[in-house]
């Protein structure tokens, strides 16, 4: 694995990369870093080319001054590639990453290969959102838009233990990995800005995140890049049954269920994830 800082957009980028071959760029989620791809990067090094950012306002990477949403991190990463030499690429995101994917499809669709989402949120999801029995599982998307919650959540490290504990055990499946990276993952957000910088995402998204609830989501051509989706089974945030429009926002769509895992299948079966990155992302995709 090789960390490098790159300078992109009048920021610095905290970069890993690792392995050689077609060139796959790894989008991390919301409580993430660049390190929740290393299980995956350690399976798919010997195929492909890995570059794993910390998005701007995580990791070592660097802060915005307010809220940066999926163009904002779209922007960004088209100029890191530029300043990587990196052509075409493929695209693997979860979460905030899936989000930014959406976006980056929609700038620049002649930059990517393709695209491997896990869960994410997507406009057809609509007004489920919204249900309460949703309300009750994305309550921090609108705690994290307060201001005191960087300070409360940071307040010490137990506090953070605590936050961040929770979230990851509680949207995990398979929570064995939970408690091995727990200390790293704290240690990861009680840096300077680094709980400030997730959450400007949420402060970006929130009024797309209430158009979507509302059933008043701006219409949007469909995405034409080749694209694959592996949605958890057991994901107490995004069921599966939210697919069922996928459709309408990728024309060349491949669906399946990822069975035994919660939120983070990357963590939770980094086996099949690579199996199942490294079989989309073969010849016929490659960068």
């Amino acid at each position: 694995m090789e960390h490098r800082t790159i300078t992109a957009q009048g920021a610095s980028f905290h970069v890993a990369t690792a392995g050689s071959g077609p060139p796959l760029l790894l989008l991390h989620g919301w409580p993430e870093y660049w390190r929740t791809w290393e299980p995956v990067m350690d399976r798919l090094g010997d195929r492909f080319t890995l570059i794993a950012p910390d998005l701007r306002g995580f990791g070592t990477s660097s802060k915005p001054a307010g809220p940066w949403g999926a163009g904002d991190h779209a922007a960004d990463l088209l100029a890191l590639l530029d300043a990587m030499d990196v052509g075409r690429v493929g695209v693997i995101g979860h979460d905030v990453g899936g989000g930014v994917m959406l976006a980056l499809a929609r700038q620049a669709p002649e930059r990517l290969s393709g695209l491997f989402f896990f869960d994410f949120v997507y406009p057809g999801i609509g007004p489920r959102m919204g249900t309460p029995d949703r309300l009750r599982e994305i309550w921090y998307q609108s705690f994290h838009q307060m201001d005191f919650a960087p300070a409360l959540v940071g307040a010490s490290r137990d506090a953070c233990r605590a936050y961040i504990g929770y979230i990851l055990r509680h949207w995990s499946h398979r929570t064995e990995w939970c408690d091995a990276m727990l200390e790293d993952w704290v240690g990861n957000f009680l840096q300077p800005g680094n709980l400030e910088g997730g959450f400007a995402w949420y402060k970006a998204a929130n009024a797309g995140r209430i158009a979507m609830m509302q059933g008043r989501a701006p219409e949007q051509p469909p995405i034409a890049v080749p694209t694959c989706v592996r949605w958890a089974e057991h994901d107490p945030l995004f069921p599966y049954a939210w697919t069922d429009r996928l459709g309408e926002t990728f024309t060349d769509l491949d669906l399946a269920m990822f069975e035994g895992v919660g939120h983070f299948p990357h963590r939770e079966d980094p086996d099949r994830a690579a199996t199942e990155i490294a079989g989309f992302f073969g010849p016929k995709h490659a960068g």
